[in-house]
């Protein structure tokens, strides 16, 4: 049996369980990278696995897409051991050095405040989802798919239960995408997030005279997909002459702002729907110079 047949009987099997959206990202990961390398071979060897790898580093793909290809490779792996396809072997690859993480991209303090003084005072719904991302580190699927009914003036908390993405699709008609209305990424982006006082107060008005069912950036029955959003925000900075921002760097910025209000880490990483504390600390936590001096001061007057 060739790779290639393996990996169909993987994923009609993975598609019995796994998200719509979970299933298009191995599709894609198939499709794009494991089949043309792996697709004709009869079984697999350690070495060509590493080989994968230092390929796909030299295309310029980061460590953590070559990381998610190898978890797709050693999950249809398992599965032909599981089903007696191939014998069953331990991979254990080596990834080449790995420059040092550059600094997250986020907006200044200066540009966080003129953006939201902007927002204010120029009232549109898409421009109300740029507001609520950046109060509350909301990702753009998270945004897109936010309904008036998810946000809770008694309680003054938005409840994060959807996201929308376009996924690949490949069925009877061929290739194509599609939009998906879907849960959020994990069970840990379900979450509740308080509204500042501020955006309640935006927020209150509108939900008198809106319809609950609606999204909140259309305003309709249909939502916006986040590239037409992401579009739309990047025109936006460009007018206000701000530094060019991914609209990821919204979130950062916010998680960037609580940081450095002193809000505790694990608040932070549950604000945000991290899976775990260690996310948010690797991403936001960095001690500056003059921390690193307070710390061993202290250090040094207990011993004295």
């Amino acid at each position: 049996m060739k790779i290639k047949e393996l990996v169909t009987l993987w994923i009609n099997d993975k598609k019995l369980y796994v998200k719509k959206s979970t299933y298009s990202a191995y599709i894609l990961l198939l499709e794009n990278h494991i089949l043309p390398f792996f697709g004709d071979m009869e079984r697999i060897e350690e070495k060509e696995v590493q080989n994968f790898v230092f390929k796909k580093f030299n295309e310029g793909l980061s460590l953590k897409s070559v990381k998610d290809m190898l978890v797709v490779l050693k999950m249809i792996l398992k599965f032909a051991f599981k089903h007696k396809y191939l014998d069953y072997f331990d991979l254990d690859i080596k990834f080449p050095p790995i420059p040092e993480n550059k600094d997250l991209e986020v907006l200044n303090i200066a540009d966080h405040k003129k953006i939201i003084n902007y927002l204010k005072e120029n009232f549109t719904f898409k421009n109300l989802g740029i507001y609520i991302c950046l109060l509350t580190g909301m990702r753009i699927g998270e945004i897109c798919g936010l309904k008036w009914s998810d946000i809770d003036i008694e309680q003054g908390v938005i409840k994060v239960r959807r996201t929308v993405q376009r996924i690949y699709i490949i069925d009877n008609e061929g290739k194509h995408t599609e939009i998906s209305i879907d849960t959020p990424k994990t069970k840990n982006s379900i979450r509740d997030i308080p509204i500042s006082s501020e955006l309640l107060k935006v927020i209150k008005s509108l939900k008198k005279i809106v319809n609950d069912n609606f999204f909140v950036l259309t305003n309709d029955t249909k939502p916006t997909e986040p590239r037409t959003f992401r579009s739309y925000y990047e025109r936006l900075i460009k007018t206000l002459n701000i530094p060019k921002l991914k609209f990821h760097g919204l979130r950062h910025s916010f998680a960037t702002r609580c940081i450095e209000s002193k809000c505790d880490y694990k608040t932070v990483s549950v604000i945000l729907g991290h899976s775990n504390i260690s996310t948010t600390l690797n991403l936001y936590v960095h001690p500056n110079i003059e921390q690193k001096k307070k710390c061993i001061d202290q250090m040094s007057k207990l011993l004295k």
